[in-house]
C-alpha cells in the first residue's frame, strides 16, 4: 500500500508519468499477491495517471479492469470509485457507456457518507444531464462496464493513436518532425493520419501545396 499511497502523493503533485509508474509497479505487486480490493485501488490510480498523461485509450481499459476486480471480489464500493473516475477522467465516452458508469457509481455508491464523493457523484450527475437516455437495465450497465473480449486489431489501433497524438503534440504539429518520433516517413505518417486517424487532422499543421514550377514543398 506504500507504493500507492506515494502514488496518489505524485498525481496531487501533477506528476503524473511518476505516478503511473509507481501504480502499475503496485498494481503489479498485489495481483501477484492476489490482494483484489487494494489492486482495484492501485488500477483507479495508475488510470487516472494515465488519462492526465492523455492516454485514454490505456486509461478507460485500466478502469475496466479495476471496475471487474472489485465487482469480483464484491468490492463494490470499489467498483463504484473506479466507475465514478471512469467518467471524471475519460473524454468521450460514449453516452451509453457515460449513462452506465453514473447509474453503477450511484448504485454501487449509494451507502456512502464522504462528502466528497457525493460531491463527485453531483458533478458527474451534471456531466450526464447533456445526454439523457432511458434508464439502462443494471445487467446492461455492468455488462457495458466491464472489460470485453480482448480484440488485439482494435487495442492497437488505439495504441498507434495515442503514439501518433503525442508526437504531434511533441513537434507542435509539424508532421515531418512527428514522423521521425514514430519511426515513419513523412508521407506514411501523412496518410495514416488522413485515412486512419482523421480526429487528429486539426493537431497537424496545414498541408502546402507543391509549386508547379519546382515540384517542392514550400517551406
Amino acid at each position: 500500500m506504500i507504493d500507492s499511497t506515494r502514488a496518489e502523493l505524485l498525481i496531487t503533485e501533477g506528476r503524473f508519468k511518476d505516478a503511473e509508474a509507481v501504480a502499475r509497479r503496485a498494481a503489479t505487486a498485489l495481483e501477484k499477491a492476489g490482494h483484489r480490493c487494494w489492486l482495484a485501488d492501485a488500477l483507479i490510480l495508475q488510470a487516472t495517471a494515465l488519462a492526465r498523461l492523455e492516454k485514454q485509450a490505456r486509461a478507460h481499459v485500466t478502469l475496466q479492469k479495476a471496475i471487474e476486480v472489485a465487482h469480483e471480489a464484491d468490492a463494490l464500493n470499489k467498483a463504484g470509485l473506479a466507475a465514478l473516475t471512469m467518467i471524471e477522467e475519460i473524454d468521450h465516452l460514449s453516452p451509453d457507456t457515460l449513462q452506465a458508469a453514473y447509474q453503477q457509481a450511484r448504485d454501487w455508491l449509494a451507502d456512502s457518507q464522504s462528502i466528497d464523493v457525493l460531491s463527485r457523484l453531483n458533478a458527474a450527475a451534471g456531466k450526464l444531464a447533456a445526454t439523457v437516455r432511458r434508464e439502462l437495465s443494471r445487467d446492461e450497465a455492468v455488462d457495458l462496464l466491464l472489460t470485453k473480449p480482448f480484440d488485439i486489431d482494435q487495442r492497437l489501433l488505439e495504441y498507434e493513436h495515442d503514439l501518433i497524438k503525442q508526437a504531434l503534440i511533441q513537434s507542435d504539429g509539424k508532421v515531418s518532425n512527428a514522423a521521425k518520433l514514430v519511426g515513419k516517413s513523412y508521407q506514411g505518417l501523412a496518410k495514416m493520419i488522413a485515412t486512419k486517424h482523421p480526429d487528429l487532422i486539426p493537431l497537424r499543421t496545414p498541408v502546402r501545396r507543391r509549386s508547379r514550377k519546382t515540384g517542392k514543398r514550400k517551406k
